[in-house]
């Protein structure tokens, strides 16, 4: 039979035993957090906050019907080379600099083309002086003809004289037609080498900003690849910015969604706050296998210079709202205002420099926004993101919302 004694030293708790460290300095630094930000909001004083306007769903627009992504691109880009191989002599653009149609954009050694074009003028006079000379001699040989017609009239010279005459001034007549000829060609030379001498100077084909600078002087360039050589193939490339649009993949599953003209809204992803309207302009008549999808072409109403070429942009494709529908009721708030779920989804909303918390019925998304079906009516100002420990009646200070 067992000892009491002894099983109740088997219970016994053995406090000699090495106990295991707690780490507690963790909590101790958010204890810390919590303390400080309660005495933030104790103390009075007022809380930075990020704001944005709630949207009246009434007054909200067209109804997005199927979101896409793409990048913006530009119509009008070119890489500008010269027409021959030469040597840069000079360039005049650098990056962000706008260029107009025609000016000037580099210039490249011309001595060789210097010299075929004096070359081909000195051909030019060379003609002209010939034909001078043959023009002098054809009135002569007019005159000695006219008089040896007249002196075989009078039976004074034999018909040989006559015909020798007569030989002479056809000869002479066709020696200038010769040295006519010669003129022409020789004008034609001289306007190819005018055309050499105008090859070497680089101009802008259109108006746009240079986003790219790709020559230096003394750098050898050509309008074919020189096949990884050190021979450059453009001076500088041009991207005429009121050519912007956007293109976008959409799947072909929903491209009967999409219609020439219809409305769409485009937000970049630098500037997600930035609604900028516009319109489908072709739905490309191919599709990609590998992706199955449609490509589209959507034109921005907007020149802003702030849409560059190749920036991420998010289509909504809009539908015109029927009159005959019953209006949507509540409000547009950005996402990031709302907090918590379920029965306890609410917003802060700024009150005279306080916040007061709104419950709100939490209705669909569209792009970065949710609708709050009750709780707001369009016009209030809501907190982006509240901070922890926020509560009713807290002081509060505005600011513009951060890009991310």
């Amino acid at each position: 039979m067992t000892d009491p004694k002894s099983l109740l030293q088997q219970l016994k708790i053995d406090r000699t035993a090495p106990s295991r460290r707690v780490r507690r300095w963790p909590w101790l630094v958010a204890a810390i957090a919590v303390v400080a930000i309660v005495w933030a909001i104790g103390s009075g004083r007022p809380i930075e906050v990020e704001v944005a306007s709630a949207r009246a769903a009434a007054e909200s627009g067209p109804i997005s019907v199927l979101d896409a992504s793409g990048y913006v691109t530009a119509r009008r880009l070119a890489t500008v080379s010269s027409k021959i191989t030469g040597k840069v002599r000079e360039v005049h653009i650098e990056e962000g600099q706008r260029v107009e149609a025609g000016q000037v954009l580099a210039y490249l050694d011309d001595v060789d083309a210097q010299a075929q074009l004096a070359l081909s003028q000195a051909q030019a006079d060379a003609a002209r002086a010939q034909l001078g000379e043959v023009e002098a001699n054809l009135a002569l040989a007019e005159r000695t003809l006219a008089r040896q017609r007249s002196l075989v009239a009078q039976r004074l010279v034999a018909q040989s004289a006559l015909d020798q005459a007569q030989a002479e001034h056809d000869a002479l007549v066709a020696r200038r037609t010769s040295v006519r000829r010669q003129i022409d060609s020789a004008e034609r030379g001289l306007e190819v080498a005018r055309i050499g001498v105008e090859n070497t100077v680089i101009r802008a084909p259109f108006a746009g900003i240079v986003i790219a600078k790709a020559a230096q002087p003394g750098e050898m360039i050509s309008p074919i690849s020189a096949g990884g050589g050190f021979t450059r193939t453009g001076i500088g490339t041009i991207v005429d910015m009121d050519s912007l649009e956007v293109e976008v993949d959409v799947n072909e599953a929903y491209i009967g969604r999409v219609q020439p003209g219809q409305p769409v809204e485009s937000v970049l992803n630098a500037y997600p706050e930035w609604r900028i309207p516009g319109r489908v302009i072709a739905i490309i008549p191919a599709a990609d296998r590998s992706k199955a999808t449609v490509r589209v072409r959507i034109g921005l109403d907007s020149d802003d210079r702030r849409i560059v070429p190749d920036m991420g942009v998010r289509v909504s494709f809009l539908d015109e709202p029927d009159p005959n529908a019953a209006a949507l009721a509540g409000a547009w708030v950005p996402s990031r205002a709302i907090v918590g779920n379920g029965p306890d989804t609410s917003v802060f909303v700024i009150e005279e420099g306080r916040v007061r918390r709104v419950a709100i019925d939490p209705g669909p998304e569209r792009d970065s926004d949710r609708l709050a079906r009750s709780g707001l009516s369009g016009g209030e100002t809501v907190v982006l993101s509240p901070p922890d420990g926020l509560e009713d009646g807290d002081p509060v200070r505005s600011q513009a919302p951060r890009s991310p």
